[in-house]
């Protein structure tokens, strides 16, 4: 939210710039967004491609909540009109869709703005600032990759072994998005649900992580593929690096919460 940067000129015939600013509409509570939080049970898993190659590492992870699915356009909205978001970029110009075989700046389809699909054209920052809002946070990426196993387990895809298609993804399987060339509702796939019911943890939307790519470096991460990705892109290990100020169609995000410490 923007801060109050002009001088006030008020008349101490009237009020006080202080009681002014006291009497201004607070913020609407996050709990207007209608965000789903699920459990992830903590405990450690070995993190990151198996192989030669790239070993993995093994992680500990606490107990936290995630948000059941990305946040939707309607969630989002919520936001904005508490005043605690800034619009998504839908409609400015700034966001990057993808034509089929380029990424150009531009409008978003009306195809991507149903209430129940994820909000995209959101940058890093709003995606934060949004996660702040709902009492939460953006997920680290062990903590992303963590929930997309089922709580760690050995999976190579959030719903277990079986190849990904358009049962259990919105992915490019008989076109892009599923034939529909852009997002779907949230959580139309429940065959493609984690252990502890995540949907969409794989396809639809690409989300942004809290990590960087590198320790040096100044992009975010990325996780879960999205409408217009293949199947490699479905892997739980699978990882993207983007320019956290750049908007696109294909990036959304969902929120985590750290889960409250058992009373002694």
């Amino acid at each position: 939210m923007e801060k109050l940067t002009r001088p006030c000129l008020c008349s101490l015939a009237l009020l006080s710039c202080a009681a002014l600013l006291a009497a201004a509409p607070a913020p609407e509570p996050a709990a207007s967004a209608g965000i789903q939080w699920v459990r992830i049970p903590g405990g450690s898993f070995k993190m990151g491609a198996e192989g030669p190659a790239q070993p993995g590492r093994r992680v500990r992870v606490a107990s936290f909540d995630m948000a059941k699915s990305p946040v939707t356009n309607q969630q989002y909205q919520a936001c904005v009109k508490a005043r605690a978001c800034t619009p998504a970029h839908a409609s400015d110009g700034t966001c990057y869709v993808f034509d089929g075989e380029r990424w150009k700046p531009g409008k978003l389809a009306a195809s991507f703005l149903g209430d129940e699909q994820p909000v995209v054209c959101v940058d890093w920052k709003q995606a934060a600032e949004f996660s702040a809002w709902a009492g939460g946070r953006l997920p680290s990426e062990a903590e992303w990759e963590y929930a997309a196993r089922g709580a760690g387990r050995a999976r190579e895809y959030p719903w277990g072994g079986k190849a990904p298609d358009c049962e259990r993804a919105v992915m490019d399987d008989k076109g892009r998005g599923c034939g529909r060339n852009a997002t779907w509702p949230v959580c139309s796939k429940p065959k493609g649900d984690t252990r502890q019911g995540l949907c969409d943890m794989a396809g639809n939307v690409w989300q942004w992580a809290a990590d960087l790519e590198s320790p040096a470096g100044t992009r975010r991460v990325g996780r879960g593929g999205a409408w217009h990705n293949g199947a490699r892109f479905m892997r739980v290990v699978d990882r993207g690096a983007f320019d956290p100020a750049v908007p696109v169609d294909d990036g959304g995000f969902r929120p985590v919460r750290s889960a409250p410490s058992p009373e002694r």
